[in-house]
């Protein structure tokens, strides 16, 4: 006879009612992976009256009240799909004073209050599972917390938001940013409010988690240094196509001397790497550790049944007692636990990517290769096309070879200046 372990849920929207489906539909297979039962006894809902696409068994206690699941001491494990971050950090320090283990997909709450929610749980004895939080169904979490745990790892870059790469997609194709935005929300990948997907903010609150499960970094997600695809412009990504390359929104964590080099930004990517071809709403990461080499995940990164594979996968984690171990022997978010620092933004080095509106005259060429120079930015390549029109601003593309983040600041500023540069200049990093 299998032991039990009895499942809550908060919040039964569309990746609660993946998991619940798991979990009713898909019983037998669970216990045979986790070698107990896996029962869903009670769902927290705001409204007990909205429709759902999943039918729970008359076993399972429906209710629009935290308390009811906080006090109900049969259950073991409550999965917790409530965004945001109030009532969501309340209510989970409470499930886990309640006697819970507790499995989230709030990468929110993990990036902005993660130290305070694992110090309880450790005070607790109890223990939180987090794969979902980062890349729905790719499972980069356990691949950087287990799988290369005899690794130090070198660096990590990857593509975090599925939404921003679905946009970039379509205006790929010829889409405007905004037809391409509408386009998003039509299918279902943006929110009617996409500022945190369009603005580099979720990936950054991602890479914020990542970094420090990679590298013990401490650093406020809004610290991260991120620009958005807001303001990407699609004649950037022809002249991007031109020279060889994709534009993407990269999340890069990179070990450097003295610390982590941290950032969100749109980023050239040659087209023959394994990020240049992720399409879609999908997700991928590339890590490279000591000892493993490069590694690439790659697969979707939201959406109902992969994100509930994941959140899924850490309950069998968890009723195992594997997410026990593995969370005390982590130390996440502890001061006990092997940190790095964050270096200066300006210390950071790439290669960039330079657009420039000029005037078509002779010499301009000549006064932004002095200012790049006397910064210490070396030019690699030049593109100008002919005017279509006498006189009209032209656009001038400068790729350089590597160089310093405050270098390139200091250069631009004089550039910036010249009578003969019209508008902002566009920068954007160049991985090869």
């Amino acid at each position: 006879m299998l032991e039990t372990v009895n499942v809550g849920i908060v919040g039964l929207g569309t990746v609660g009612t993946g998991v619940a489906r798991l979990l009713v539909e898909h019983s037998d297979r669970l216990a045979r992976r986790a070698g107990c039962r896996l029962a869903l006894r009670h769902v927290v809902v705001r409204n007990l009256d909205k429709p759902r696409d999943v039918t729970l068994p008359s076993s399972v206690t429906m209710s629009a009240d935290i308390e009811s699941l906080i006090d109900n001491a049969d259950v073991q494990v409550v999965i917790q799909l409530m965004g945001g971050l109030d009532p969501a950090r309340s209510y989970m320090l409470r499930l886990l004073e309640s006697g819970k283990d507790v499995v989230t997909a709030n990468k929110a709450l993990l990036a902005e209050h993660g130290a305070e929610m694992f110090a309880r749980a450790r005070e607790l004895g109890r223990s939180i599972a987090f794969e979902a939080s980062v890349a729905g169904g790719v499972p980069v979490i356990a691949g950087i917390g287990q799988c290369l745990a005899a690794n130090e790892i070198k660096s990590l870059r990857g593509i975090l938001n599925g939404t921003s790469n679905f946009i970039i997609g379509e205006m790929e194709q010829g889409a405007d940013y905004g037809e391409a935005v509408a386009a998003a929300q039509r299918l279902g990948f943006a929110e009617a409010d996409p500022t945190m997907d369009v603005d580099g903010s979720d990936a950054a609150q991602k890479l914020a988690i990542l970094a420090h499960l990679a590298f013990g970094a401490k650093v406020q997600w809004s610290q991260i240094p991120r620009v958005g695809i807001d303001s990407l412009q699609v004649e950037d990504m022809r002249f991007a196509r031109e020279l060889g390359y994709r534009v993407k929104l990269l999340a890069v964590a990179r070990r450097a001397t003295g610390g982590v080099d941290l950032h969100v930004s749109p980023t050239l990517v040659k087209h023959t790497s394994p990020l240049a071809d992720v399409r879609e709403a999908f997700n991928a990461i590339s890590v490279v550790g000591d000892a493993v080499g490069r590694v690439f995940f790659h697969g979707q990164g939201a959406g109902q049944m992969p994100t509930a594979s994941a959140v899924t996968s850490d309950l069998i984690d968890t009723a195992v007692g594997r997410s026990q171990l593995t969370f005390q022997t982590l130390d996440l978010w502890s001061d006990r636990s092997h940190q790095i620092d964050v270096r200066e933004r300006s210390l950071a080095s790439s290669r960039f990517y330079l657009r420039f509106m000029i005037e078509d005259h002779p010499g301009v060429l000549a006064l932004i290769a002095g200012s790049l120079g006397h910064a210490g930015v070396s030019i690699s390549s030049v593109i100008q096309h002919e005017p279509d029109t006498a006189g009209a601003a032209v656009p001038l593309v400068i790729m350089t070879h590597t160089a310093r983040e405050g270098a390139m600041v200091d250069a631009l500023a004089q550039i910036e200046q010249l009578d003969s540069v019209h508008d902002n200049t566009v920068r954007m990093r160049v991985l090869d």
